[in-house]
């Protein structure tokens, strides 16, 4: 596996950069996140900052069986899981990102959606999904709204920035989120 841990000037020419979708047609669950941070964007991986708890949350929800690192992403499609953004650009945080930028976004991924055709479409973090999608009330869990024929779920934002979470908080969340998953066949 290989690491790379990117410098302080990798880390700013990171801006703007994208970092690919992981995705192939019906997964069981696309996970969404709100967009690249720099480290993300520097290394080319999903979730890669040292601290971001996407990965041991994953892996204590039970979608995986060991804990992977943002390197080994590509394992989680074997396993039926994706990982894509509403807004595919790296940028130091979340606040960075319009509400424009936002809602063009959830038109992207609403595309990218009805084209790959997941059971369930996991948006992790619910101020964006509320931005980008337009439903000022949403809460955390299952959607009325589908996105095609996929449902839609919403989690906590797995960001060490989120402290209104714990990993273990998150578990418990996202465990109930795989639960759905699995008990869901279209």
């Amino acid at each position: 596996m290989h690491v790379f841990k990117p410098t302080k000037d990798e880390l700013f020419a990171a801006r703007g950069k994208t970092v690919p979708d992981l995705i192939t047609a019906n997964l069981r669950v696309l996970f969404c996140g709100i967009n690249p941070g720099l480290y993300s964007g520097a290394v080319g991986h999903h979730f890669a900052r040292p601290g971001n708890r996407f990965w041991p949350v994953v892996h204590a929800a039970g979608f995986s069986n060991r804990l992977l690192s943002p390197f080994e992403e590509r394992d989680l499609l074997k396993l039926g899981y994706g990982i894509t953004n509403i807004v595919s650009r790296s940028t130091a945080n979340a606040a960075e990102l319009s509400s424009s930028e936002l809602q063009e976004g959830a038109k992207r991924l609403a595309k990218t959606v009805v084209k790959y055709k997941p059971r369930i479409v996991a948006v992790l973090g619910v101020e964006a999904y509320r931005k980008a999608f337009g439903h000022r009330d949403a809460v955390l869990g299952l959607q009325v709204e589908r996105i095609g024929d996929s449902v839609v779920w919403i989690l906590p934002n797995p960001s060490g920035i989120n402290a209104h979470y714990q990993v273990k908080d998150l578990a418990e969340l996202f465990k109930k989120l795989k639960k759905a998953a699995q008990k869901r066949t279209r």
